[in-house]
């Protein structure tokens, strides 16, 4: 009478193992389907941040390419001239000849602050600066003579990069503040004033 008992031990203990082992690999299985879904959001989440990288990397490229010359205050409207059309500019991140990241100038480099430069504050020994300079005497119908100003000014102008991956469409805004010497009129004119 007492095997029995053992044998019904036995077989009620092989049940419970296998109801535990089932178990755990249910969890075991859940446990890789979360990793699975944590690694793919890293990933997706790492992708995000690598185009928006590139995107904020190409629209400083782009305000390096129109401070690096004067066509910017001369010409704002066309400030970046290339490929891509009229203040657009294009960059090819992964050299396969087909532009990735498109950046336009929105709105158009405009002065942000201008501050006249006084005649007497001229250093006439600087050739830059006596180019500035109005002569003292009768000069009826030129800018400055009667108050003191000068021919240039000192200005600010804010250039504001947009760029956009063609791809993904993660976009990115730049903006850059450049201090230049210009011509006082094209400095105070009014088509070139930031909104």
């Amino acid at each position: 009478m007492s095997a029995c008992p053992r044998r019904q031990s036995a077989n009620s203990q092989r049940g419970t193992a296998l109801i535990v082992g089932l178990i755990m690999l249910v969890l075991l299985f859940l446990l890789g389907i979360a990793a699975f879904n944590m690694t793919r959001q890293n990933a997706a989440i790492t992708g995000n941040v690598q185009a928006r990288q590139q995107a904020i990397n190409a629209a400083m490229q782009a305000t390096d390419v129109v401070i690096s010359n004067t066509q910017f205050m001369n010409t704002p409207s066309a400030a970046l001239t290339g490929s891509c059309g009229g203040n657009k500019y294009c960059v090819d991140i992964n050299d396969d000849g087909v532009p990735d990241v498109t950046v336009t100038l929105i709105p158009q480099p405009c002065v942000k602050e201008v501050a006249v430069i006084q005649n007497s504050s001229l250093n006439l020994m600087d050739p830059q600066d006596l180019a500035c300079t109005v002569q003292s005497g009768p000069n009826l119908g030129i800018a400055g003579s009667t108050n003191n100003n000068s021919l240039c000014a000192n200005s600010v102008w804010e250039i504001n990069a947009v760029a956009t991956d063609d791809v993904t469409q993660t976009s990115a805004t730049v903006t850059t503040g450049v201090a230049v010497r210009v011509a006082t009129d094209d400095a105070t004119s009014a088509t070139n004033a930031c909104p």
